[in-house]
């Protein structure tokens, strides 16, 4: 395959060029005038950057493929340039606590991804001894909840009490991977949720005042309290407010090896919206102010947030239909979205250098779960995995050109800045916006290569 003439972004370059692939892998970068390949793809006026690695989806197989599943949640990353992603440990049935939870879901992924995927493990309580044979398998690290996971049935994913925290983070420090967290403080928010629905008030304001950062702020802080006692590498996920983003870079500064996440939901939406959309834009922690909102920006502009993911956390549009906000399930969908939003908002609207914003969406991820010796970056030997962009075509996202299964998103009605024409996964042209998806799913698993740290 050659692409020729497109604006293709490097680590610390954005120059028109050729890209030459063979077996998958980048082979060629420059002028290629005099080589022709087999497929030739036409990228002038495009801006080709490295694809997308969401580092945080939640496709909820095995158990509840009902939700979304391995064929409608990788359809829609690939329409969104999404061309890896790292699927969670909930909200399947049975949760990835154990290798053979693993081994089920690997057989559900098999055959029925667009693209390629690698896999977190869990930790949570009675799981402990679990934590280096799951290492040993293959996953990319470890998700747990300082907050109630909010799972279906007995056997769902459940949060850490904080003996499993300490001792889960001592297992993790040995295998050299990172342990993610939601970092909510249980005490704070469930008080305040009981408080809020005895007094009748399920509204969402109520639901977003349930939650303040503080809780966010005092669970960041403990949870790298137990870092630096046992040496435990740490990822905070979803990060809402700047208060947390300082709080992690304070601990960056002395030398803690931590990395912050925040998603397109929290730059993208305000508590106004919540207000506006409804549950579709319920999610923990909930959306903040436009001030916080700025503020969250101006961390991602000036370098302070190291990864931005979706959180894709789908669900049966019947359990956002509610009026009470306390009721509804918690959690956004918006695979598909998350690579138009950020580079139309961040870089259309707001003048973010593609070079910062990619090191975010593709080859920060890659480096710090284990995979950047073949994905996240435009580079000589990496895996050919593209997203040919148009910066100057906008359009309103419609519900009817969602490819999840359950069609509801807050992002319906919302104007693109920016719209993704080609995803290209190791060579192959898995979907374009003129003929959509391919028929083929040949994603393959990718095992955590070796420790980043």
């Amino acid at each position: 395959m050659v692409i020729r003439g497109g604006t293709v972004v490097l680590r610390d370059l954005v120059q028109v060029m050729d890209i030459g692939v063979i077996d998958g892998r980048i082979a060629a970068l420059g002028k290629l005038a005099g080589v022709r390949g087999a497929t030739e793809i036409d990228a002038a006026g495009l801006t080709v950057m490295a694809g997308m690695v969401d580092a945080h989806v939640h496709l909820n197989e095995p158990g509840l493929g009902g939700w979304e599943g391995f064929r409608t949640g990788s359809a829609a990353l690939a329409a969104g340039g999404v061309t890896t992603y790292i699927d969670m440990p909930l909200n399947g049935l049975p949760p990835t606590v154990t290798v053979m939870a693993m081994g089920q879901k690997l057989a559900a992924a098999k055959g029925n991804s667009y693209v390629d995927y690698a896999l977190w493990g869990g930790l949570m309580p009675g799981k402990l001894e679990h934590i280096v044979p799951l290492h040993e398998a293959g996953v990319i690290g470890y998700k747990a909840f300082m907050s109630v996971a909010g799972g279906p049935g007995e056997d769902a994913f459940r949060e850490v009490d904080d003996y499993t925290l300490l001792e889960g983070m001592r297992l993790i420090a040995c295998t050299g991977k990172a342990l993610a967290l939601h970092a909510e403080s249980e005490p704070i928010v469930s008080k305040l949720a009981e408080r809020m629905k005895r007094e009748g008030r399920t509204t969402a304001a109520d639901y977003a005042a349930s939650r303040p950062i503080i809780a966010e702020l005092e669970a960041v802080n403990r949870a790298l309290f137990y870092a630096e006692q046992t040496g435990c590498v740490l990822h905070f996920v979803h990060i809402s407010s700047a208060a947390a983003v300082k709080a992690i870079e304070a601990a960056k500064r002395r030398g803690m090896n931590v990395t912050v996440e925040t998603c397109p939901h929290y730059l993208m939406l305000t508590d106004r919206s919540l207000e506006e959309k409804g549950a579709a834009a319920k999610c923990a922690p909930p959306l903040r102010s436009g001030e916080e909102q700025e503020e969250l920006w101006s961390a991602v502009a000036e370098g302070g947030v190291d990864i931005i993911a979706s959180d894709h956390s789908p669900c049966p549009e019947q359990l956002k239909r509610t009026d009470n906000f306390f009721e509804a399930w918690g959690g956004i969908a918006g695979a598909q979205s998350s690579m138009e939003l950020m580079i139309g908002e961040g870089h259309v609207k707001r003048g973010i250098p593609l070079t910062r914003l990619t090191r975010m969406l593709s080859s920060e991820p890659a480096r710090r779960f284990g995979l950047s010796d073949r994905k996240g970056e435009i580079r000589i030997g990496a895996d050919a995995d593209f997203a040919l962009i148009d910066l100057y075509a906008s359009y309103v996202l419609e519900q009817s050109a969602l490819y999840h299964r359950h069609k509801h998103s807050p992002y319906i009605g919302e104007t693109m800045h920016c719209s993704v024409q080609l995803t290209i996964s190791r060579g192959r042209v898995v979907y374009s916006r003129e003929s959509g998806l391919t028929e083929e799913m040949d994603g393959i698993w990718l095992r955590h290569q070796e420790a980043r740290v």
